[in-house]
């Protein structure tokens, strides 16, 4: 009698732990069609964690929305990424009936929000979403600490491309075409066109923070086709004792997940981004800007996204309030980031 075929490990068997959440390959490398933020991915990731028990099921889930605004003191930042993701639609690489094939889903179905800021956050995953869960039989294992220490969505997606592949035996790099991985990190349409740009803006960045945080090296090599870049290929490997020390050092450092600088640099006067090479060590965060006076409006990120469309407006903010650090309060935080955030785009244009 012949051996019927052993049945491959599904994605919904594999068991989060304390310090890591489980998140399906297919999620991983999915092309967005409507741009995401780094903070919609962090909440998604949260609330496929929160419902993963019963993932592939038709039920709904609920959540504190205590647990998805994190440091901040209002939900509207959770408000806003759930309607991005109630409208996202992606596109993601399926096998059905042993074929490849492309299916586009959307990522949240219809939710319920209770008004009180400590109430309750009820959700449901998508029919055609389910199905592509409950078939996946690749993963990636992430890391909260490093999730939320990441400062950039493309560093937080390549850190998710890296921990999917990691463990591959026989494999340890893959190449892309140059589209196809700007849309995998997210890039928005018509933004950071060439090469030259995207290596600047978006890759080296993402780059030096997972090299920083994360268990793994990595690098991105253009190849060329004529003159042009045309592909890159991702290389990955797993760091040996020592770099894994530095890693948890920077890590901890990192515990806000925002960039800093050590005590005895001057702050510029125009922001740059922090350099590629790594991370340093943070300042004490100044108390003033964890008053409730510091907290900033609703409308400053409406303004600061019509002003400057494309930026990844709380990164920006989180590198305003370091740059803040050891200098007098703001008499007016929400004018004082929007001048920062001007100085930033005119010094990085996209």
């Amino acid at each position: 009698m012949a051996k019927l075929p052993k049945p491959s490990y599904r994605t919904v068997d594999a068991r989060p732990s304390a310090d890591t959440l489980i998140k399906p390959g297919e999620l991983v490398d999915l092309v967005e069609v409507t741009p995401l933020t780094l903070a919609d991915r962090r909440i998604y990731n949260q609330l496929l964690e929160n419902a993963w028990e019963a993932i592939d099921k038709p039920v709904m889930h609920v959540i504190s929305k205590l647990d998805l605004r994190g440091n901040h003191n209002s939900n509207d930042r959770v408000g806003e990424s759930i309607e991005r993701l109630m409208s996202a639609i992606v596109k993601m690489e399926v096998i059905w009936d042993g074929k490849p094939a492309v299916e586009r889903v959307q990522l949240l179905g219809g939710n319920v929000e209770m008004a009180r800021g400590d109430g309750l956050f009820e959700y449901e995953i998508p029919a055609r979403l389910r199905k592509v869960i409950g078939n996946s039989t690749v993963f990636a294992r992430l890391q909260r600490e490093v999730m939320f220490a990441l400062s950039s969505k493309y560093a937080l997606t390549l850190y998710e491309m890296v921990q999917k592949r990691g463990n591959l035996r026989w494999k340890s790099s893959e190449t892309f075409t140059l589209d196809g991985l700007r849309g995998v990190l997210g890039v928005p349409r018509g933004k950071l066109t060439s090469w030259s740009n995207l290596r600047l803006r978006a890759i080296d960045p993402a780059v030096a923070e997972v090299c920083a945080l994360s268990d793994y090296m990595v690098e991105i090599a253009p190849i060329k086709t004529g003159r042009s870049v045309t592909h890159v290929e991702l290389k990955w490997w797993r760091k040996d004792g020592d770099a894994t020390g530095k890693a948890e050092r920077a890590l901890s450092f990192a515990s806000t997940g925002r960039r800093a600088r050590s005590a005895e640099d001057s702050a510029p006067e125009t922001p740059r981004p922090a350099p590629a090479s790594g991370r340093a060590e943070p300042r004490a965060r100044p108390a003033w800007l964890d008053r409730k006076g510091a907290a900033l409006r609703t409308e400053t990120y409406e303004t600061a996204r019509l002003r400057f469309p494309g930026y990844d407006i709380y990164n920006i903010e989180g590198q305003w309030r370091d740059w803040s650090q050891g200098k007098d309060p703001a008499d007016d935080p929400d004018r004082a980031f929007l001048a920062y955030f001007r100085r930033f785009a005119e010094a990085n244009p996209l």
